[in-house]
């Protein structure tokens, strides 16, 4: 039985570290504030050289490292991300380049916080299908380009930075053995003005801001999440007691509180980087795993939930046996 296995991760933060104190500076907004409704302590913000590019080859560079592969050993790269370096080419061929390799495919998918989710189902029909053998799945944001710093309801919550994994085609002959076990993907289009950018090549030739209604989407998102959570563990035949982690998307401290109530999982099962990256939209989930995975909380032989959910909405979860 041919799965989709980990191989190894890395992850990258632009240079400047920006606390809550800094940012009340010049933002109506205080510490205390941003704590008390989100987590969030501090965020990395992007300079003027560092672009979702140039933090998703750092990424990537790292997980090839991690998983003692090189670009040579690599098949096909995708890439999620909702802040790319040009509306084309994909910023995939981008890193693709950087990294010295061609030939290959090389494209980014848009799904916004769950895009590293669908970026990974992507690559995981591919290998299942034999269409790749090694894969670098990568999620990377600039969303500091699009936020309205104006608009303290959003402006605060987000943060810049990269996550990627290099995953592989390996035969497993037991069914407890490692690899993706089941993978859900879902949208909603209905949804679309509660989480949004209110710009585009297509509509106003701008690049726009971000705009959302925080409340309601807060309510979508504890259901949403704790519904696919579900559903994939029912579809590996796993229940939630049987999860040595889970990973979820940093959006919100609340949210990833809520979430794990729901599904009765106690708090020191969830990795939390949201108060020290905020939310990094595709990249959360694999920055996320890579700081849990390279201080050791996460394992050879863990069973790991991701799950994630953003603006469209498209909302989904994937079970991984490290």
């Amino acid at each position: 039985m041919i799965r989709t296995v980990f191989k190894g991760s890395g992850s990258a933060l632009p240079r400047r570290v920006v606390t809550n104190a800094e940012l009340a500076k010049t933002v109506d907004t205080s510490d205390d504030w941003i704590r008390e409704r989100t987590g969030i302590t501090q965020r990395y913000l992007a300079a003027d050289d560092e672009t979702t590019a140039t933090l998703a080859t750092q990424a990537a560079r790292a997980a090839l490292e991690n998983a003692g592969l090189t670009i040579a050993d690599i098949d096909l790269i995708v890439l999620a991300t909702a802040t790319p370096d040009s509306t084309f080419p994909a910023t995939a061929t981008k890193v693709q380049h950087a990294l010295g390799g061609s030939g290959f495919p090389a494209f980014d998918v848009a799904a916004v916080c769950s895009g590293f989710l669908y970026a990974l189902g992507t690559a995981d029909s591919m290998i299942r299908t034999g269409m790749a053998t090694n894969a670098l799945v990568i999620g990377a944001e600039t969303f500091s380009r699009i936020l309205d710093w104006e608009d303290r309801a959003t402006c605060v919550l987000f943060g810049d930075g990269a996550g990627a994994f290099v995953v592989g085609a390996q035969d497993v002959a037991e069914d407890g053995g490692p690899g993706i076990l089941a993978t859900q993907l879902h949208a909603d289009g209905e949804f679309a003005d509660l989480l949004y950018v209110d710009g585009g090549p297509s509509t106003t030739g701008t690049v726009g801001h971000v705009r959302m209604k925080g409340r309601e989407v807060f309510r979508h998102a504890v259901t949403n999440l704790a519904q696919v959570l579900r559903d994939v563990l029912a579809k590996a035949g796993y229940a939630p007691g049987d999860i040595d982690w889970v990973v979820p998307h940093q959006a919100n401290l609340r949210i990833l509180d809520a979430t794990a109530r729901k599904l009765g999982l106690s708090m020191d099962k969830v990795v939390v980087t949201v108060d020290q990256h905020a939310n990094t939209s595709a990249a959360s989930v694999p920055l996320a795993f890579d700081t849990a995975w390279r201080d050791g909380r996460i394992a050879k032989g863990d069973l790991v939930m991701l799950e994630a959910m953003g603006g469209g909405f498209t909302w989904g979860a994937s079970l991984l046996r490290v």
